[in-house]
């Protein structure tokens, strides 16, 4: 039987980590698949840890393992430690806010399942699902570095920043990732891009997106590191 394990970078996330812990659990997979939760606290200064161990208690059914970092390193340091600890045949991606809905897990997975695809990406920016109302410059950035990569690559995605990305774990593991804030996106849609053969989908999804009052982290300043992410991983680096 097949295993999906779900990487949750966390950093100061007490108010949703709980709720999120509970849409993951309460999800049945495609085919009995089972699920590995693997959390990476980023050395949070709130409660997240505390909240983590107490959902662990109550819900001992779930596979939930923890890691944490002395120091803050950001989102994709974060994420290169759990997709290491990774041993499921696919490995996705969640954030430990309440933006994306765990729910559609099984629509990404779907491609992979039937074996058309080795890595699938959610796009909010396709299909006719609920998609929350909030920033029209970000939107646009969102769009901009989408056509940007999709130009160095040759890719046609649609929402190249989505946090929803999904991949067989032997090809995730198998690419040295280097970023350790939010240039992990572009990097690796940049490196998995040259992989030869690759077969790449992308599935519409909901999003649920919050405003910085609500915990929101991605500013300006990554912007423009994912502009120099994909000019760095694209064109400078073999």
């Amino acid at each position: 039987m097949a295993t999906l394990s779900i990487v949750i970078p966390a950093y100061n996330e007490e108010r949703s980590i709980q709720s999120i812990l509970e849409k993951v659990h309460e999800v049945e997979l495609l085919e009995g698949m089972k699920k590995e939760v693997i959390i990476v606290d980023d050395c949070s200064k709130d409660k997240t840890l505390e909240k983590v161990d107490e959902f662990k208690r109550n819900s001992p059914s779930l596979n939930i393992t923890v890691s944490r970092h002395e120091k803050n390193k950001g989102k994709g340091a974060a994420l290169r430690t759990g997709i290491q600890s990774a041993t499921g045949d696919y490995v996705i991606i969640q954030d430990a806010d309440l933006e994306y809905d765990p729910r559609e897990y099984n629509h990404i997975l779907k491609p992979m399942i039937e074996g058309f695809a080795d890595v699938v990406y959610g796009s909010r920016f396709m299909g006719n699902n609920p998609h929350r109302i909030l920033f029209f410059w970000h939107s646009i950035g969102n769009k901009f570095l989408t056509f940007l990569s999709n130009l160095l690559t040759n890719l046609n995605l649609t929402d190249m920043e989505t946090c929803y990305k999904c991949f067989k774990r032997d090809i995730i593991q198998s690419i040295n990732l280097k970023e350790n804030r939010f240039g992990f996106e572009p990097e690796v849609t940049a490196k998995i891009s040259k992989i030869k053969g690759i077969r790449i989908y992308e599935v519409g999804i909901s999003y649920y997106g919050r405003t910085y009052e609500e915990g929101k982290k991605i500013g300006m300043k990554d912007a423009f590191r994912a502009l120099y992410c994909m000019l760095k991983y694209n064109l400078w680096s073999k």
